[in-house]
């Protein structure tokens, strides 16, 4: 392997404890704990996993954290109740709904009824708006930790060129607006490219810093890069692995072993975009609570 290896997991653990020593601060000084409620419908294992790991993260940074297990056939109107009750309740400054929710319930009006202050997911079209006009308020997670990520490790982004592959709601786009804006730790020229892109081959080959989200497994090869191209990739895939006593592996939508030499730093999978996504949700909780105080301030 020729490229630097970007360590998800040591950045995630070194953000987590700078929360938990803000919450520590914000507790002394302002009597205050952040407060996180998870909202899970249905028995998805997946969506089950994802929804523990956040409460035993948030506990951990010293948060109050609880889940809220709804069964399958809950209706929309009672979870679009159940977070006006929470919207109203001042334990909580961040809420967040899992995703996907069963079929019969509309997403968008889920995401739209959290109060756009405590949307801590950064999906609302509140949030998202403040993104796109150059003042944000709470970074969907996952693009947040992916900047971090760069930055972090000593990567400049200002005047790169960015290739993202993907245009979903949770990273594609809002990493795109993002990276794009004249922010710190931003400023770059960014292509987004999706399933209809014509000569993908060509974009990916021009990039400075490559942006994989599109859920194929090992979809961005050796011969897709340019040499020195730093590369993030979101994708978490199983594939069949008959070797292993699971019976399968986790690989991400770049095909990690050939992409490596050529770049000049890459994320794994598992271990990279991952635990930083759960870090940067604990920072947007925080946030939450920092500007209750100062709204409560004015009151």
């Amino acid at each position: 392997m020729k490229g630097k290896l970007i360590d998800g997991v040591a950045l995630a653990k070194e953000i987590r404890n700078e929360v938990a020593d803000q919450v520590i601060d914000m507790r002394s000084k302002h009597n205050l704990v952040p407060g996180l409620a998870a909202i899970l419908v249905g028995e998805d294992p997946a969506s089950q996993i994802y929804v523990s790991n956040k409460e035993k993260a948030a506990t951990q940074v010293g948060m109050i954290s609880k889940v809220f297990k709804l069964p399958n056939d809950t209706s929309e109107n009672e979870l679009i109740t159940l977070i006006e009750c929470l919207n109203n309740d001042s334990t909580f400054h961040g809420i967040l709904v899992q995703l996907p929710l069963p079929s019969k319930i509309n997403e968008g009006k889920c995401i739209e009824a959290i109060s756009p202050t405590k949307d801590v997911d950064g999906l609302h079209p509140v949030n998202v708006g403040l993104l796109v006009s150059g003042k944000p308020r709470f970074i969907s997670a996952t693009p947040a930790g992916i900047q971090q990520m760069i930055l972090r490790n000593g990567y400049n982004i200002e005047g790169k060129h960015v290739v993202i592959c993907g245009r979903s709601n949770i990273v594609g786009k809002p990493i795109a607006n993002l990276l794009m804006q004249r922010l710190p730790g931003s400023n770059a020229t960014v292509t987004l490219c999706h399933s209809k892109t014509k000569d993908l081959d060509g974009f990916t080959r021009q990039a400075d810093i490559l942006i994989a989200a599109i859920g194929q497994p090992k979809f961005i090869t050796h011969d897709m890069v340019k040499e020195g191209v730093i590369v993030i990739d979101v994708g978490i895939n199983r594939i069949d692995a008959p070797d292993r006593k699971r019976g399968y592996k986790l690989v991400g939508d770049v095909d990690f072993d050939s992409v490596s030499e050529k770049a000049l730093a890459i994320t794994p999978v598992p271990g990279g975009v991952g635990p930083m996504t759960i870090a940067m949700l604990l920072n947007n909780t925080l946030k939450s609570a920092h500007l209750s105080i100062k709204t409560n301030s004015l009151i």
